[in-house]
C-alpha cells in the first residue's frame, strides 16, 4: 500500500481493512499502531469491531501519556509503547492471529522461513516470546525484549503474532508473507520432508541490468494490455494465488517489447501507470520491472507463440514446491487438460538461472512448472488464459491435499488421458 500521503487514522484502517477482509484477523482480535515523527502512537481501539473500523475510531497517546480520540486505546498499547522504546527502527507494528501462524504458536515452533528465497528477505529474523497474559506490563516486556535481540517477526507462545516494520506497509507486508508461507509449510508437511535453502541461495539481491527504452506514447493495444494486466493481477490476489510481495505478470506487446509488473511495489495497489513496458535489455526510463522480467523476455524470445506469463508462490501448489512432492494432474479432466503434466524442476534461481528455466517452458508441451522452493511459472496465449492455468493449478493442488485424509488417490486411467489428449488435442 502506497501510505505515505495517508494520515495515520486512514492508514490504520485501510491496513485492518486488509487483514480482516483476508481472514487474517477476527472482530475482536489484534491492534495495529504508528509510531508517527513526533512521538504520538496512533493505535486502533479496544473492543471496537475490526471489519467496520472508521478513521474517527482510532486513538492517540502522546508522549506525556494523555489520550485523545473517541475510544480507549488498545489493551495491548504496552507492549507497542515498549517495542518502540527499545527498537528505534520500529516505526509501525501489526498484531494479529491469523490461522496457520496461531498454529505453530500454539504448537511453540517457527516457520522456517529458508523455503523460499523472497520469504527469507522478507520476513527478516523470526523469534518465539514465552506467554504471559494479554495487555500485561509481563507480556510487553517478553515482547520487546525479543525485538530487542534482534528479531523483526516475533511469535507468542499460545497467542499470536507481533511484527514491526519501519512503516506500516513494512510491517504488514512481513505479517502477509510470514502467514502465508506458514499455511504453505502447514500443507506442506502432509506431503513429506520439508527442503530449505542454502545459505548461499537465500539472497535475492540479483537484478538484472536495464537500460532506458526511448519514450513512446502508448498504443490503443498498450492501455488495454495494461488495464487487463492490472485487473487479473488484482484478481490474483483476492483469489489469494499472490500476495503483495510475491509474484509477477506480463504480456506480450509486440515482437520485441512486453509489459510485466513492477518491481517492489504491492501486488493490490499496482495500476496501468505503474506497469513497467520493457525488452531483454532495456525498459521505460525511471522504472523498475520485476526480477523476473529476464525471464519473460527468454520466454517471448523463444516462444512466439505465448502472450503472456506469470510467476507465482500460491500456498497449496507451493507446498509441493518446497517439498519436491511430484503433483498429479490426472486427477479430473479440467486439471488435465488445462496444465497438461505440469513438471517438478530442481531449484532453480529466477535470474541466474533464466535461461535455463526457460528452456523447459512451452504453451502447447509444457505450459506450467513446478521449481522447487522457488514457485510456479504458467504461461497463456493471453492474460486470461495464463491465469485460468494458475488458478486451475492451485485448485487441483488444493483437491489433492483435502483428499489426503480420505484415502488413496484414484488417477484416471491411461485410456481416459488417451481420450482427453484425442478430444482436445493435448501431447
Amino acid at each position: 500500500m502506497e501510505m505515505t500521503w495517508f494520515h495515520p487514522r486512514d492508514e490504520l484502517v485501510a491496513t485492518m481493512q486488509r487483514i480482516y477482509r483476508y481472514k487474517m484477523t477476527t472482530t475482536s482480535g489484534g491492534n495495529l499502531s504508528i509510531l508517527d515523527p513526533s512521538g504520538d502512537i496512533w493505535i486502533t481501539p479496544s473492543r471496537v469491531d475490526k471489519g467496520g473500523l472508521q478513521p474517527t475510531d482510532i486513538a492517540c497517546v502522546h508522549p506525556d501519556g494523555t489520550r485523545t480520540g473517541l475510544h480507549a486505546p488498545s489493551s495491548e498499547l504496552p507492549f507497542h509503547r515498549e517495542i518502540y522504546r527499545r527498537r528505534p527502527d520500529i516505526k509501525a507494528i501489526v498484531h494479529a492471529h491469523p490461522g496457520a501462524l496461531v498454529a505453530f504458536s500454539i504448537c511453540r515452533l517457527l516457520p522456517d522461513t529458508r523455503v523460499q528465497s523472497h520469504v527469507f528477505s522478507v520476513c527478516g529474523r523470526v523469534a518465539l516470546a514465552p506467554y504471559a497474559c494479554p495487555g500485561t506490563a509481563e507480556l510487553g516486556e517478553k515482547i520487546a525484549a525479543t525485538f530487542a535481540g534482534g528479531a523483526d517477526c516475533v511469535l507468542l507462545e499460545n497467542h499470536g503474532v507481533v511484527i514491526g516494520g519501519a512503516d506500516l506497509q513494512e510491517a504488514f507486508q512481513r505479517f502477509e508473507t510470514l502467514e502465508f508461507v506458514a499455511q504453505t509449510l502447514i500443507k506442506a508437511h502432509q506431503l513429506g520432508a520439508v527442503h530449505v535453502l542454502p545459505p548461499e541461495f537465500l539472497s535475492v539481491g540479483t537484478m538484472p541490468e536495464f537500460g532506458d527504452l526511448p519514450a513512446a506514447a502508448p498504443t490503443i493495444r498498450e492501455k488495454e494490455l495494461r488495464t487487463e494486466l492490472c485487473r487479473f493481477l488484482h484478481r490474483a490476489y483476492q483469489q489469494r494465488l499472490l500476495i503483495s510481495t510475491a509474484g509477477a505478470f506480463s504480456a506480450r506487446l509486440d515482437e520485441k517489447q512486453f509489459l510485466v509488473t513492477p518491481r517492489r511495489r504491492d501486488r493490490l495497489e499496482v495500476q496501468p501507470p505503474g506497469i513497467v513496458r520493457a525488452t531483454r535489455t532495456a525498459c521505460e526510463a525511471g522504472k523498475r520491472p520485476s526480477r523476473a522480467a529476464l525471464l519473460h523476455a527468454l520466454v517471448y524470445e523463444r516462444h512466439p507463440d505465448i502472450g503472456a506469463i506469470i510467476n507465482a508462490q500460491p500456498a497449496h501448489a507451493s507446498a509441493y514446491c518446497v517439498s519436491g512432492a511430484p503433483l498429479s494432474t490426472h486427477t479430473i479432466p479440467e486439471s488435465y487438460v488445462v496444465l497438461n503434466n505440469a513438471p517438478m524442476l530442481p531449484f532453480l534461481r529466477i535470474v541466474e538461472d533464466a535461461d535455463r528455466i526457460a528452456g523447459h517452458i512451452s504453451l502447447r508441451d509444457c505450459p506450467v512448472i513446478l521449481i522447487e522452493n522457488e514457485g510456479v511459472l504458467v504461461v497463456g496465449k493471453n492474460v486470461l488464459d495464463a491465469f485460468d492455468r494458475l488458478e486451475v493449478l492451485e485448485a487441483t493442488s488444493e483437491a489433492l491435499l483435502l483428499s489426503r485424509p480420505l484415502g488413496p488417490v484414484v488417477a484416471m486411467p491411461p485410456a481416459a488421458i488417451d481420450e482427453l489428449r484425442r478430444v482436445f488435442n493435448v501431447t
